[in-house]
């Protein structure tokens, strides 16, 4: 008989992990608090950047992975959810430079251009001292992504049930149980944790090693521009510009050109967040906007809220305790490699051995025969 698993979380790490599972032969139940296309966590909305662009060369591989995974989740949904517009990354030349080599060194296109390059290319965009182009990014379509996952992970066979909040987490032997807010026990052979902002606060109790996570408000906004799904995904990075700390990232979608700051807002309760929209914040988006984006009607943001999750280091945890696997700390940078995340946990789940990158308990203080944590640049979505 086929294993059980259980993945608490129906996000896009969640939603992922179940179909992944689904298709290695599992039985698969998945719990999600909230109605299907819902925009309380992480993973609503039309836009996502991809990329393989990092200076970090273990993220653009782990990128590249992820992009032939999402041509086979739309090949099993038919649905188009990935759109390789290309991206521009721009600010200090270093930084361009840094990027232009990692990315050159593991053979994907990239190339260099100056401000005036770019503005010739794409003239609603005024890039910053140094500019690279790299023509394997574009966007993804959040909200309908999930759909996917979920929709393949049915055609698996899996059972996803929403409106259930899963309260507990019990460790039992070689299993796990699960109880949730109608006070349903359920014994599983493996649970996959996949709660986002939620993993901390509530059902993360039987885990040791989970690193500090921070709970963050963002707040982008969508500007008006006739072309706006032909607009290339760009993050424009601190140092030249713009002040140290203050990186912004956007790309188009059917809503208008996103734009936002990357990781910025305040701490929040994932129950009791004030989602009101900060006054100052989209000031400070529209004054970006007039100066950088001159292709977009800067006077009419729409602004929305989201949530981010961060660990100390921005590297995600993806790891197995046990009958527990968990998936947390996106940090802002993790959507483009969903797809990839949940084959992931499915090794897990079989007992394959972890990315030490991404390890539980990472964070402990180095010593005899324990690496000090690695460090890299958060890239914004």
């Amino acid at each position: 008989m086929s294993r059980h698993i259980v993945v608490v979380g129906g996000g896009a790490m969640g939603s992922s992990a179940a179909w992944h599972l689904a298709a290695r032969g599992a039985r698969v139940t998945l719990f999600e608090q909230f109605p299907p296309g819902h925009d309380r966590g992480s993973s609503h909305g039309t836009s996502r950047i991809f990329r393989l662009a990092y200076p970090d060369p273990f993220y653009v591989a782990l990128a590249a992975r992820a992009l032939p995974l999402w041509r086979r989740l739309e090949e099993e949904t038919g649905r188009r959810l990935l759109e390789l517009t290309g991206a521009v990354d721009h600010g200090p030349a270093a930084v361009t430079t840094a990027l232009h080599d990692a990315l050159s060194a593991l053979g994907r296109p990239a190339h260099l251009l100056t401000p005036a390059q770019a503005a010739e290319r794409w003239p609603g965009l005024r890039a910053d001292t140094g500019a690279l182009f790299h023509p394997e990014a574009g966007r993804l379509h959040a909200d309908n992504a999930v759909a996917a996952f979920q929709q393949a992970a049915r055609q698996h066979g899996a059972r996803i049930r929403h409106g259930v909040k899963v309260t507990r987490l019990a460790v039992r032997g070689e299993r796990a149980e699960v109880i949730t807010d109608g006070e349903e026990a359920v014994i599983a052979d493996g649970v996959v944790l996949a709660a986002g902002s939620w993993t901390p606060g509530r059902i993360a109790g039987p885990l040791t090693g989970l690193p500090p996570l921070r709970v963050t408000q963002e707040q982008p906004a969508h500007f008006p521009a006739a072309d706006a799904l032909g607009w290339p995904s760009f993050i424009h990075h601190p140092g030249a510009g713009l002040p140290p700390g203050t990186a912004v990232y956007g790309l188009g979608s059917t809503d208008g050109v996103k734009v936002g700051f990357h990781g910025v807002g305040p701490v929040v309760d994932p129950d009791h967040r004030d989602r009101t929209v900060d006054a100052a914040v989209l000031a400070r988006l529209r004054q970006y906007a007039s100066r950088w984006l001159p292709g977009v009607d800067a006077t009419a943001p729409a602004a929305a809220t989201c949530l981010y999750t961060t660990t100390p280091d921005e590297d995600f945890v993806i790891d197995r305790q046990g009958p527990l696997t968990v998936l947390a700390g996106f940090s802002g940078h993790g959507f483009k490699f969903a797809a990839l995340v949940g084959a992931l946990a499915a090794d897990l789940v079989g007992g394959a051995p972890g990315l030490d990158r991404f390890a539980l308990g990472r964070h402990a203080p180095a010593g005899p025969g324990r690496p000090a944590p690695r460090f890299t640049n958060g890239d914004p979505r």
